[in-house]
């Protein structure tokens, strides 16, 4: 349902709107945008049932849209007991033993990783012994238990991952000083009596320990999705987002969980998502989408709050680790998606199936952007790819001519400015005469594309990924990657409100202030115009409306009323 009629008055309005100067006040009816202007002008469409809020010279802007969210990670986070606090292994024990005292015997245990989240750096070095608890040291506090340390999720953080397991844990995967993965990138540690010591170290950016030696460990289930989504939600918009693009892809069950909430009716959050194939090679994907994936063509399907458009295809990866991920199905871990394994041949050969049946591509590019484009060329020469709108994500190297290939392509652009930035920049900051060219979000928003940045997940604010376009600080050394690639204020906040909406073909009701548009907005509690900048990445939302209703920030509505 939509809010009822409403006008916010008294402050500052960023309409991002281009060229338009700030308003002071903005007039909502049911879930549009009335009027937006001066105090003066928007007080004249005040009705008899017009609630009016002070806004007290705070800052209003569009809701925002993450172009890469990974939005139902959150909650899941939340689901297992968190060992955030823990620095010493007798904390860790002290929660598995809590645990045990609360679940029936024979039941599994499954923890959060050791270290801080949201990106648990260090892992073991976070306690005082400097390593993980061992298998005997989990025995002693719940020997009629299966107990299981995860590692960190790859993307969270920084490999490698450690994880721990008790006796009967190993016992039940037949864990031995023998065992040999399947997978790469996984060490089982081995103790002075030349046993498995419970220690398992990977380091594979995203985890195949659970997909490949350790099956029986409880995956996600649907219900567990689900309520990780519910909780999801209100984390997102307490930032003030209210749009997310999940263009790296959503697996069918994940598809299916946005669905359910939808039905139910609790979905707050504007959601466009894009398929995520379960394929494993051209024959089955030619059925695929010949068959099946006719609702995902063109613009896609859906309405206001859920839509699907297009399909992922992935470029690189390991082929036994996309086999382990297919074999574990519908079960996808962290991830959300399905894991690929693409040589630049098999994704000519998708990409070129997806042209033909009209299905827009996204990709993650990353530094392979000039090779994804000779695909795109090639496809183009035979089907237009002009007002598809293919999507090249998580872009790293781009040149001038990638910019201008860009542009007659008619493609969309996103970038993930604080994961590639200050996470993940130091390996970048060797190459001096490329660094102009990592990352370059003004090369691009001055060439007019509709750069649109993601928040990735890591965190969920996307004014990490404002304060990480503006600094462009790399977090080990603090120094700036291609600083004249740096944005201003209002550049970086245009990334993730008005070219966002380009993103799902909603630049004419979404991410602008106007009348007409969606009543999506965010009311902050610091201006990102004039905040200081190390403060940037810590505003949050005092209000989020999504179409005039209230999804986060119930008490400042009661504080004015």
């Amino acid at each position: 349902m939509p809010g009822d009629d409403l006008i916010l008055e008294g402050g500052q309005v960023l309409t991002m709107v281009p060229g338009a100067a700030p308003a002071q006040a903005v007039a909502l009816s049911g879930d549009r945008v009335l009027a937006v202007g001066s105090n003066a002008e928007v007080a004249r469409t005040r009705g008899p049932e017009t609630r009016v809020i002070d806004l007290d010279g705070r800052t209003l802007v569009p809701g925002l849209i993450d172009a890469h969210a990974h939005m139902e990670r959150e909650g899941l986070k939340t689901l297992r007991p968190s060992l955030a606090h823990a620095r010493s292994i007798a904390d860790v024990l002290a929660v598995v033993a809590a645990e045990a005292a609360r679940k029936p015997p024979g039941s599994w245990i499954v923890t959060m990783p050791v270290g801080q989240p949201p990106f648990y750096f260090g892992g073991p070095s976070n306690l005082a012994e400097g390593r993980m608890p061992d298998r005997h040291e989990l025995d002693a506090v719940a020997p009629d238990h299966l107990v299981y340390i995860p590692g960190l999720f790859g993307n969270w953080g920084v490999p490698p991952g450690h994880s721990a397991l008790n006796s009967r844990a190993l016992a039940l995967h037949r864990i031995d000083y023998a065992t040999c993965p399947d997978c790469s990138g996984l060490t089982i540690e081995l103790g002075a009596d030349g046993q498995p010591n419970g220690v398992i170290v990977e380091t594979n950016k995203r985890p195949l320990v659970e997909f490949s030696i350790l099956t029986q460990v409880p995956a996600f289930g649907f219900e567990d999705r689900l309520e990780g989504l519910r909780r999801s939600l209100p984390l997102y918009h307490a930032f003030g987002t209210t749009s997310i693009y999940e263009g790296h892809g959503s697996s069918p069950e994940t598809i299916a969980v946005y669905r359910r909430l939808w039905e139910e009716g609790g979905l707050t959050m504007r959601t466009r998502l894009c398929v995520s194939p379960t394929w494993s090679n051209v024959q089955e994907a030619r059925l695929a989408m010949r068959d099946w994936l006719s609702y995902a063509r063109g613009r896609g399907t859906g309405d206001p709050m859920l839509s699907v458009s297009g399909v992922y295809i992935g470029l690189g990866g390991d082929k036994a680790a996309a086999g382990a991920v297919r074999r574990a199905l519908p079960n996808t871990g962290w991830m959300g998606f399905v894991e690929w394994a693409n040589r630049i041949e098999d994704f000519s050969d998708y990409a070129w199936l997806a042209a033909e049946h009209d299905l827009r591509v996204h990709s993650v590019v990353v530094d392979r952007l000039a090779e994804v484009l000779d695909v795109f060329e090639a496809i183009d020469a035979r089907f237009p790819l002009a007002g598809r709108r293919w999507v090249v994500e998580h872009v790293g190297y781009v040149t001038a001519e990638d910019i201008a290939r860009v542009r007659r392509l008619g493609l969309m652009v996103t970038s993930i400015p604080f994961y590639m930035l200050w996470k993940n920049g130091a390996s970048r900051l060797s190459d001096e005469a490329r660094q102009e060219q990592f990352l370059p979000q003004r090369a691009l928003l001055e060439a007019g594309l509709p750069l649109a940045a993601g928040s990735d997940n890591i965190p969920v604010s996307l004014f990490t990924a404002i304060w990480a376009s503006v600094a462009r600080q790399e977090r080990t050394t603090g120094r700036a990657i291609g600083p004249g690639q740096a944005l201003e204020r209002l550049q970086a906040l245009q990334t993730v409100t008005r070219n966002g909406a380009f993103l799902s073909f909603e630049e004419d009701r979404k991410g602008t202030l106007a009348p007409g548009r969606w009543a999506d907005l965010a009311v902050l509690d610091a201006d990102p115009l004039t905040a200081p900048v190390d403060t940037l990445a810590h505003i949050r939302a005092e209000l989020t409306l999504v179409g005039g209703r209230a999804v986060h920030g119930h008490s400042f509505l009661q504080a004015q009323s």
